[in-house]
């Protein structure tokens, strides 16, 4: 049987990269999987990729998949996606929070607006929609809730700092850290219910997408350096199927996850080579 035959699953940020991959899995794995962002053609977003590309690979493939183009920086839009997803296939079973949004700019120079909308896609909008889809996960007394994180949770620690350089990564990083608390958090709410997970994961390594090479964190999509966006994909289906008695609270990493269940032998970066964020080690 598949991991996630008869699962209903939301991912979103599901135009390209990391959430594309997600989708893609989860779909192979039996998921009705709804698929949103904001892009739902091609050509729509100036980085390559959309929904309907998303979702027909998945048809094609043979799986369930359905687009919902959403901006999930306000409520509204927010619960119009559950809506949209309960409406398709039914009560919820997984959300996948992938979708994200930054801008590097020096703190001195970040307009406020942006600032604002920022926090509004990477945590407002995890926020909005677990506690959209809760009421089902309880009344079926199962689900999952899988954060996607980033090493930029990771902070310089104190001073003083040989490292000077300016990079424009305080504010995506600010938010993934508290959306790693928010993880936790709401992880040791739900343990109430038994067989509800909510847990983050974040790349060991950069994954290469069009996103990442568009603000130069990568060389390339082939860039050595880089982690494929698959092995993301597998460590939120390992975190989404799991018992939640062994993957609640978890802040992780792709990698040492995956090597930690047994489903790769040796891994590299964030969490094996490196320490982890703080959430990671409690």
């Amino acid at each position: 049987m598949k991991r996630l035959e008869g699962k209903v699953a939301i991912v979103t940020g599901a135009s390209r990269g990391i959430g594309q991959a997600i989708a893609a899995l989860f779909a192979a794995n039996g998921a009705k999987v709804v698929c949103a962002a904001r892009t739902m053609n091609d050509g729509d977003h100036m980085l390559e990729g959309s929904l309907s590309r998303t979702v027909a690979d998945i048809r094609a493939a043979g799986g369930e998949a359905t687009a919902v183009a959403v901006d999930i920086s306000t409520e509204a839009e927010c619960l119009k996606l559950v809506d949209a997803a309960r409406a398709a296939y039914g009560a919820i079973d997984i959300l996948v929070n992938n979708a994200a949004l930054n801008y590097y700019i020096p703190t001195k120079d970040y307009p406020t607006g942006r600032w604002m909308r920022a926090f509004a896609v990477n945590v407002h909008g995890p926020f909005i929609l677990a506690k959209a889809v809760l009421p089902d996960m309880i009344a079926k007394g199962h689900g999952a809730i899988v954060n996607i994180s980033s090493g930029s949770a990771i902070g310089p620690g104190r001073g003083p700092y040989a490292d000077q350089t300016v990079r424009g990564g305080v504010l995506y990083g600010a938010t993934k850290a508290a959306l790693e608390r928010f993880t936790q958090g709401l992880a040791q709410e739900v343990s109430q219910y038994g067989g509800i997970t909510v847990a983050a994961v974040s790349p060991s390594q950069v994954v290469p997408t069009p996103g990442t090479v568009h603000h130069k964190l990568v060389s390339g999509m082939d860039d050595p350096k880089g982690e494929p966006p698959r092995m993301m994909a597998d460590a939120a289906l390992l975190l989404a199927s799991e018992p939640a008695a062994k993957v609640n609270g978890r802040v992780t990493y792709s990698q040492k996850i995956l090597m930690e269940f047994g489903w790769i032998q040796s891994g590299r970066g964030r969490g094996v080579e490196v320490p982890g964020s703080g959430y990671s080690k409690v």
